[in-house]
């Protein structure tokens, strides 16, 4: 018996229509084809604060009582979540301070006080975050918003698999993150309880896998450490209301690497025009990369959220671009002489590459004198003509070492 009911979820609606947009359910031509099925992509990318995270702390925060909202409330984190519980608390004219570890990047400190929250910066975790929030609800009266072993969140997320079934209520499949649980757990019983025939699965990163980790044990597991670009769903121990809720109700839960996660980011940006971050991305990497056993199928996937740092998208796409051979960099050796360096890129025009970047170093302690080093990145078309520019570079006797 579930510990959060369809009703609950029906009610969560209500209550958060005025806050979390109903996101759009888009067919995807590109990913149906490359998949083997009907492929839809659920837009939590796009979603108020950039993540389904408001749909949960709205939830939450409109159920407090009077006194509990006059103490205000309070949450650790340092993305999503941060920012869903400070729009919503200030939606309903309540207080929010937020705990993030001191590293956290500027960016999200700056968005989660834009939303209207204090924010105090507390040790160099999360769980030390998560230890400065327990002491600051203790002393303030504070209600500590969880971020996802929670029944009103858990709720609050659910919504997102009745938007689904409106849009789609012929779907066979549906797929979602997993990190903690709360979105998993509220998807699944939202269309469990309206079907028990929709397959639900649940995919994490694999080198964070609480979840996937406690089904197997059969017992909540709590992880060492995580190490993944999906920080969204980093988590080392899912939350025991929501293990037992996906124990129950959910069909499967995957892995991803981190390799296939990022692809899938690359992909979503190139193809679909989406800024989607590593944990939203999880999902796609699952269907791309046959971690699920489907053809044919109608499979909704949540995008969960689009909050991914610059850094991390600049890293991604060229290392994208090399994998996929349309940039290469290498070094060679040249005479020091008047014309060495023009007659090389002379050879490079030739082949049709375009050069990003040429670094001239005549002077390092490593190269023999009357010589320069030289380094050169192209932007290249494929793979194939990254072979035809070395091959040539060789036939002209330059003797070239791949850098990327």
């Amino acid at each position: 018996m579930a510990v959060v009911t369809l009703d609950d979820i029906k009610k969560a609606r209500k209550k958060i229509e005025n806050t979390a947009i109903k996101t759009d359910l888009d067919w995807s031509r590109t990913f149906s084809k490359m998949s083997g099925n009907e492929v839809y992509l659920k837009l939590e990318n796009l979603q108020r604060t950039g993540s389904f995270k408001i749909r949960g702390a709205y939830n939450k925060i409109s159920n407090l009582t009077e006194d509990e909202r006059k103490n205000g409330v309070v949450a650790a984190s340092a993305g999503n979540h941060a920012q869903g519980v400070a729009l919503a608390a200030t939606q309903m004219g309540i207080k929010s301070t937020i705990v993030m570890p001191e590293g956290a990047p500027i960016g999200k400190i700056n968005a989660t006080q834009g939303y209207g929250a204090d924010v105090i910066l507390s040790g160099e975790s999360y769980d030390e975050a998560h230890a400065e929030e327990e002491r600051f609800a203790e002393e303030h009266g504070a209600t500590i918003v969880p971020a996802f072993n929670d029944l009103d969140v858990i709720a609050g997320q659910g919504t997102i698999g009745l938007e689904i079934l409106e849009d789609l209520p012929d779907v066979d499949v549906v797929i979602t993150p997993v990190g903690g649980g709360g979105l998993l757990s509220g998807v699944a019983i939202a269309l469990k309880e309206s079907n028990p025939n929709i397959e639900v699965i649940g995919v994490e990163a694999a080198n964070a896998a609480c979840m996937a980790e406690s089904m197997k044990q059969g017992c909540l597991a709590n992880l060492d450490k995580v190490d993944t670009i999906a920080d969204g769903i980093a988590v080392k121990c899912p939350g025991e209301i929501t293990y037992k809720i996906i124990s129950e109700y959910v069909d499967h839960i995957v892995t991803v690497e981190e390799e296939e996660i990022a692809h899938a980011i690359s992909l979503l940006m190139e193809r679909a025009k989406l800024i989607v971050e590593g944990a939203g991305a999880t999902t796609l990497a699952a269907v791309l990369n046959d971690k699920i056993n489907i053809q044919g199928k109608k499979i909704a996937i949540v995008l969960s959220g689009g909050n991914i740092d610059l850094d991390m998208i600049s890293t991604i796409i060229d290392r994208g671009m090399i994998k996929a051979g349309r940039r290469i960099s290498f070094e060679t050796s040249l005479f020091d002489k008047p014309g060495a360096l023009r007659d090389l890129l002379d050879v490079i025009s030739k082949t049709g590459a375009n050069v990003i970047s040429v670094a001239h170093d005549r002077l390092a302690p490593n190269i023999a004198l009357k010589h320069a080093q030289v380094q050169v990145a192209l932007e290249t078309k494929n793979e194939k003509h990254v072979k035809e520019i070395t091959e040539t570079l060789k036939r002209n006797n330059y003797l070239i070492k791949r850098i990327q």
